[in-house]
């Protein structure tokens, strides 16, 4: 990298990703090398095994005048957070992604340039790297440009006590499009009331494992995002969590809302996305085609895992989903469903799903009329829904 001293002075752009548990010195020392002409470095991007990029964040130091993007992590998940010399200085810096950092949310990196600031990943913050939602919400008061914006901590997060007290600080983010959240929903909660994105498209947000969701902030900013629009919506089950998707027509490919919860086992994971799809319902009132998908994952049985949920927790699932009126259920969840859509007691055929028009699930012999009493008391009722066996 020694012969950059005899090119004309481009600008440059230091890209390198290695997945490897090792580079070699050449490459690190070139790396270094090049990050020492600082007045000609725009583009960074360092994806390296942290014992090397210790060593090369180093000479992240001074003033780099013509840096508009930066964008550093190590190849796996820290113990311990990474911390960026404190001279570092970047007046002209447009896109920010940090992953495994210890960044003080006053630190002079932000400060200088927050203004033009269009994008910002913090990822993967530890409690060395915790900051208040009201130190947070300063400084994105400060970026008016900023049209994505990335906050994940490590779990289980910080520890927020919600009635702590918050600034009556109010920031609207008029280009905000796109915003994903990793962490505990109290801090979401205490955020939230005090950012407004009137053209936020895209929606990102994942809970530690929690016990009870009280989110009455986050139905309110639902709302108030004007481009969030929810028509179908799938609900995925997989080993580790749960998670739903949401499009805001039949026919889009991206999602507009991606909503995670880290739990393990069925059974928990119905309760839990129970529980939040019921305080959202009133966003969730308008998809009109939904899916439930189940993936069982490797190193665990089936049995193990598939731990079945309850008559009572599917029911409190399906509820939100008044105005659904195709429904495409997964093989392995045919069995569970079936139960739970089958009439008891006094309950009404049409109380759950009331809108449905067509059931479809995939063909096989054992499940060949699994929902034939639903069917049937649906057709009774005067809410005929037309069998699809793909």
């Amino acid at each position: 990298m020694e012969m950059l001293e005899h090119y004309p002075p481009l600008p440059l752009t230091i890209d390198y990703v290695n997945h490897s548990y090792f580079i070699t010195t050449e490459a690190k020392e070139g790396i270094i090398d090049a990050l020492k002409h600082r007045d000609r470095v725009r583009h960074i991007r360092l994806d390296i095994p942290v014992l090397y990029l210790q060593q090369v964040i180093m000479a992240l130091e001074g003033e780099f005048p013509i840096l508009e993007f930066m964008w550093i992590g190590p190849t796996t998940e820290l113990d311990t957070s990474l911390i960026l010399p404190k001279s570092l200085r970047a007046p002209y810096l447009r896109h920010l992604g940090l992953s495994n950092f210890a960044l003080p949310i006053g630190s002079p990196l932000l400060t200088t340039s927050m203004s033009l600031t269009t994008t910002l990943f913090l990822d993967w913050i530890r409690p060395s790297g915790y900051f208040h939602p009201n130190d947070l919400v300063h400084r994105l008061s400060q970026m008016p440009r900023l049209e994505i914006l990335g906050i994940s901590f490590h779990p289980p997060g910080p520890n927020l006590d919600v009635n702590e007290e918050l600034l009556p600080t109010q920031v609207t983010l008029p280009n905000l499009r796109w915003f994903s959240f990793q962490g505990a929903g109290a801090y979401l909660e205490a955020l939230l009331p005090c950012m407004t994105a009137p053209l936020l498209a895209k929606l990102l947000i994942n809970f530690f494992n929690p016990l009870t969701f009280h989110l009455p902030h986050l139905v309110r900013f639902l709302h108030t995002a004007e481009n969030l629009r929810f028509s179908r919506a799938k609900l995925h089950f997989r080993r580790e969590l749960f998670y739903v998707t949401v499009y805001p027509d039949k026919e889009a490919r991206v999602y507009a809302l991606s909503m995670a919860i880290i739990c393990r086992h069925l059974n928990r994971q119905v309760a839990s996305a129970a529980q939040i799809l019921s305080v959202l319902r009133s966003a969730f009132s308008a998809v009109e085609n939904l899916t439930l998908k189940v993936y069982v994952g490797y190193g665990m049985s089936s049995e193990e895992w598939l731990n079945e949920a309850d008559r009572t927790q599917w029911r409190d699932l399906l509820g939100p989903f008044s105005n659904v009126k195709t429904f495409q259920v997964s093989s392995g969840l045919v069995s569970q469903l079936s139960r739970s859509l089958q009439v008891e007691g006094g309950e009404s055929p049409v109380e759950l799903l009331p809108e449905l028009k067509e059931l479809s699930y995939n063909n096989c012999s054992v499940f060949d009329d699994a929902f034939g009493a639903f069917i049937d008391a649906r057709r009774i009722a005067g809410r005929p829904v037309t069998v699809v066996r793909s």
